[in-house]
């Protein structure tokens, strides 16, 4: 069962690249059609490309976590701090592209109708809630890690990491040639 989990999560992540690829060079190629056609002003067309090339970067990216957290063997074992730092990672970059695409609408929406820039300042504002609640999310859970403690796994981990060189000698016995 662990190995169709992990095949379903690698089609996806090669079905999300295939996509943001696609997105990749429509997006050059639609600004040049628009703009060189006369259909669209120029700074459209260039608002265009940076909402497909948002788009197509969140979802490499979620197709990179995908292949670094969910596919790989043997993961199923991982501490609280290594699913933590990949959540963040995870969520940093969708909270990227809501602010990104926040940024092109407000600059869209404030040249055509002033009236609909509520929406863009909504989305920016949801950007900011997610925003902080990824950084509540961190605090808690780290202050959670240092109460518990680091977990079995981790803490054999660490013990078999130290050297030789940080284990004191002995101490000698008064009768001893030391």
């Amino acid at each position: 069962m662990s190995f169709l989990i992990r095949a379903v999560f690698a089609v996806a992540a090669c079905a999300l690249m295939a996509v943001a690829a696609v997105l990749l060079v429509y997006a050059p190629y639609t600004a040049l059609r628009e703009g060189l056609g006369g259909d669209t002003l120029v700074h459209e067309a260039l608002l265009n490309i940076v909402g497909y090339l948002i788009v197509a970067i969140a979802l490499f990216d979620v197709a990179k976590y995908f292949f670094e957290e969910e596919v790989p063997a043997g993961r199923e074992k991982r501490t609280a701090a290594d699913a933590r730092r990949g959540l963040t990672k995870f969520l940093s970059t969708i909270i990227i592209a809501i602010f990104l695409e926040a940024l092109v609408l407000l600059f869209e929406t404030a040249r055509e109708e002033v009236s609909q820039v509520i929406y863009p300042a909504l989305l920016v504002g949801i950007g900011c809630v997610a925003l902080v609640s990824l950084g509540l999310f961190q605090r808690f859970s780290a202050s959670v890690e240092r109460q518990v403690g680091p977990e079995r796994g981790a803490s054999a981990q660490e013990g078999a990491e130290i050297s030789h060189a940080e284990i004191p000698a002995p101490l000698a016995s008064p009768g001893s040639n030391r």
